[in-house]
């Protein structure tokens, strides 16, 4: 037993050293790839200017090469690093809240409020007075006005519980679906069409320094205090009747989880736009590999989504010439594959339950 134990337990750190040292190679290979045709002697030099400001190279402190490697790349990759990185391990949260494997970040109908936000801020105008970044942060209040939204309804006659929050989940969804579909229907208006769905296909090309330095320690940690509690995760994996019996009440928990994944997916989707599957499929690989101990799955998650997202970014970034492709399209190609793969594999189990 002990000799099993130090076997996963050295599993488990390797794994965590290697996604590490992967992410960090990720973050400085990917600026090197894009449209622009830039050489790494001059992409490196521009990093290396910007961090540490060597006399020789002060050449690439200004110009083209400079603008589109630091501007516009870097700040790019560390976009795709964060979302990642908040969309596994919300998914990884809202899978544990719910008690289900199926659950990703938007189960909540917080994709639905997302959606309706930007569509009224595209066709309406609503939120001009935020300026240029007026359709992500009505997008952004539109996915935490659902979640609270969600929150209110399961409470309503009794205590959330997971069923419930699932329920209510599904039924504000569909009504913010709704009113999208009849505001796209009634404005009448076929470039703003157009920009909604640019935007609900996801893209990291609005990347900013001012954005990223916000999001990204968000995310940080937000991901660092679900890891502190992955005590609680596991046993909602058990039930709230298994967890009441080992004197813990769940029901608190479920609700600060669920608050602090809507600002973390928010923050994502205001950034990003509408990404799906990762917060779907990562968690599920990690599961597959290292079991349902949230002690592990939770970093681990957090470590492969950054890598993932930020590859992805790359494809579409070089798979069209002088285009790109919307980054939700490539995800869904890649997730959907995988999560029919999961759904057949008879031997992968959730919960503790094969």
């Amino acid at each position: 037993m002990k000799r099993n134990l130090f076997f996963q337990r050295t599993t488990f750190i390797v794994t965590g050293i290697l996604l590490l040292g992967g992410l960090g190679f990720s973050v400085l290979a990917s600026i090197a790839f894009g449209n622009a045709n830039i050489s790494l002697k001059d992409v490196y030099s521009v990093v290396l200017w910007e961090l540490f400001h060597p006399e020789h190279l002060s050449g690439y402190a200004t110009g083209a090469v400079h603008d589109v490697v630091w501007l516009i790349r870097f700040p790019r990759v560390l976009l795709g690093l964060a979302v990642g990185m908040g969309l596994s391990v919300c998914g990884v949260v809202m899978q544990a809240v719910v008690k289900n494997p199926l659950a990703d970040p938007y189960i909540l109908g917080i994709s639905s409020g997302a959606s309706l936000g930007a569509t009224a801020a595209i066709l309406f105008g609503f939120g001009t007075m935020f300026g240029n970044n007026s359709v992500g942060i009505m997008a952004f209040l539109g996915a935490m006005a659902t979640s609270f939204g969600v929150l209110f309804i399961a409470n309503v006659g009794g205590k959330a519980n997971a069923g419930k929050l699932i329920l209510a989940g599904m039924a504000v969804s569909a009504v913010c679906s709704a009113f999208s579909n009849f505001i796209l229907y009634i404005a009448n208006d076929k470039n703003g069409m157009a920009e909604v769905t640019f935007w609900m296909m996801g893209s990291l090309g609005g990347a900013k320094w001012e954005n990223v330095s916000v999001i990204l320690p968000i995310i940080l940690v937000g991901a660092l205090i679900f890891w502190t509690q992955f005590r609680n995760l596991n046993l909602m994996l058990l039930g709230d009747e298994v967890a009441i019996t080992l004197g813990t009440n769940l029901y608190r928990a479920r609700i600060i989880y669920l608050i602090l994944s809507s600002l973390m997916v928010g923050f994502a989707v205001y950034s990003a736009g509408m990404i799906g599957f990762v917060g779907l499929i990562i968690p599920h690989v990690i599961r597959m590999l290292f079991g349902t101990d949230h002690r592990k799955v939770i970093p681990l998650s957090a470590l492969l989504g950054g890598i993932f997202l930020i590859w992805s970014d790359v494809a579409c970034r070089t798979l069209l010439e002088n285009s790109e492709m919307p980054i939700g399209i490539l995800v869904s190609l890649i997730g959907a594959p995988c999560f029919i793969y999961l759904m057949v594999r008879k031997s992968y189990g959730f919960g503790g339950v094969r």
